[in-house]
């Protein structure tokens, strides 16, 4: 009995300090993590970063500061740490290699969703498809395309290729080219197409429209005509315009060429 009083006086002496200085450690490291979680949560609020991605975030950092905490605490009641955390840092390698295109697709989600190149609404041009952003979500972000077929696009592609965004402006420039026949006044088609623009209150006055002859082609002469306006008006100007140009040209006598091939045919006798 005494010898094992003794070894249990031994085991109190040798580690009792250590394993209330590990409890201690532990209840302040507890405090100080849920201290800087919300310091960090603060933080992404302040930086207005998406609400989807701030649990997750936010997560990921409190997970590692309690992991540091634990292998600190294990460290000081004198566990040998130096095994766990190589072996930890080999599965986590391995885990990483494993699923190397999902973390790609993963950092390309977080990377969007901080630094917003697109929001939900925007109209994109990305990875050879053009649509109306649907949805970001943390892997994939979804497009509904104007004939209604969702595409669903890989963040990692996304976030590293070049990405045209069309609602990123408030306006955006129409660009058109009418053509009218080699016979025809030009300078009478000019003014018709000043009148057309001139009558759509859609276009706007400035920047200044601009129309100039801009090409002498096979068959016909052909106008440039530029306007801006509100990204929203952008297909509806554009389409009417079309249109509008057609019907007047006619009614002023103007004629829209196409091309024409001429054959002749010469009979031997």
């Amino acid at each position: 009995m005494d010898n094992i009083y003794e070894k249990a006086v031994d085991l109190i002496l040798t580690y009792g300090p250590k394993l209330v200085g590990a409890i201690l450690v532990w209840i302040v490291g507890s405090i100080v993590v849920k201290f800087l979680s919300k310091t960090f949560s603060r933080v992404l609020e302040k930086r207005n970063i998406d609400p989807s991605l701030k649990p997750f975030l936010i997560g990921i950092v409190s997970s590692l500061l309690k992991v540091m905490l634990v292998i600190s605490v294990l460290g000081m009641v004198g566990i040998e740490m130096t095994s766990f955390v190589a072996i930890l840092g080999a599965a986590g390698l391995a885990v990483g290699m494993a699923l190397s295109g999902t973390l790609q697709n993963f950092a390309g989600g977080v990377m969007i969703l901080i630094f917003k190149p697109f929001k939900n609404g925007d109209v994109i041009e990305a990875q050879g498809y053009v649509g109306s952003v649907s949805e970001i979500q943390i892997f994939n972000t979804i497009l509904k395309t104007p004939d209604n077929k969702t595409i669903i696009i890989p963040n990692g592609g996304l976030s590293n290729g070049s990405m045209v965004n069309y609602s990123t402006e408030a306006q955006r420039r129409v660009d058109w080219t009418f053509g009218i026949g080699y016979g025809d006044d030009a300078t009478k088609a000019k003014t018709v197409l000043q009148n057309l623009i001139d009558a759509d209150s859609r276009i706007l006055k400035s920047p200044e429209p601009f129309i100039a002859l801009s090409a002498l082609a096979d068959s016909s002469v052909n106008f440039t005509v530029r306007a801006w306006v509100k990204s929203e008006d952008y297909w509806g100007v554009f389409f009417d315009m079309n249109e509008n140009v057609y019907n007047t040209f006619n009614k002023e006598g103007l004629s829209i060429p196409f091309p024409q091939m001429d054959v002749y045919v010469h009979k031997n006798n």
